[in-house]
C-alpha cells in the first residue's frame, strides 16, 4: 500500500499521545526512475511545506543488504522525518499544495511502510 487513507489518518489522530511523531519511512522504488521521482517529490516538499508544517528530515539513508530480515523485506531508501505532533502531519496531508504533489511519492514506489513512532526518553 502506498496512499494514506483517511481512516488510518483519523485513527493516528484518535490515538494521538500528544507531542513530536517520528515517522519511520520504508522505501521501494519502482525500477523505471522511482528513485528521480521521489528526489522530485522530496524537493517540492521543501520549498514551502516542510517550513508551514514544522517538519525535518532527521535522517535520510540508502537500504543496504539487511543482516536480519525475512527475504523480500530490502528496502531502498529509510528515511526519518519529525513532525511537532500528529496534527501537523495530517494537516500537511490534507494541504492542497501538498496534494498537487504527493502523486510524485505515488509513482515513486513500489511499496512503502510509513510508521508513526512517539520518542522514549532514555535515562
Amino acid at each position: 500500500m502506498i496512499e494514506i487513507e483517511d481512516r488510518e489518518l483519523d485513527a493516528l489522530l484518535a490515538d494521538d499521545p500528544g507531542g513530536p511523531v517520528v515517522m519511520l519511512n520504508l522505501l521501494r522504488f519502482r525500477p523505471d526512475g522511482g528513485r528521480e521521482s521521489y528526489g522530485r517529490y522530496a524537493e517540492a516538499l521543501g520549498r514551502s511545506i516542510n517550513t508551514r508544517y514544522g517538519l525535518t528530515v532527521e535522517y535520510l539513508g540508502d537500504g543496504g543488504r539487511p543482516l536480519v530480515a525475512e527475504a523480500g523485506q530490502a528496502w531502498d531508501m529509510v528515511v526519518l522525518v519529525r513532525y511537532p505532533d500528529r496534527r501537523a502531519f495530517a494537516a500537511m496531508l490534507r494541504d492542497p499544495e501538498y496534494q498537487a504533489v504527493s502523486h510524485l511519492r505515488s509513482e515513486a514506489l513500489v511499496e512503502s511502510v510509513l510508521q508513526p513512532t512517539t520518542p522514549v526518553a532514555l535515562r
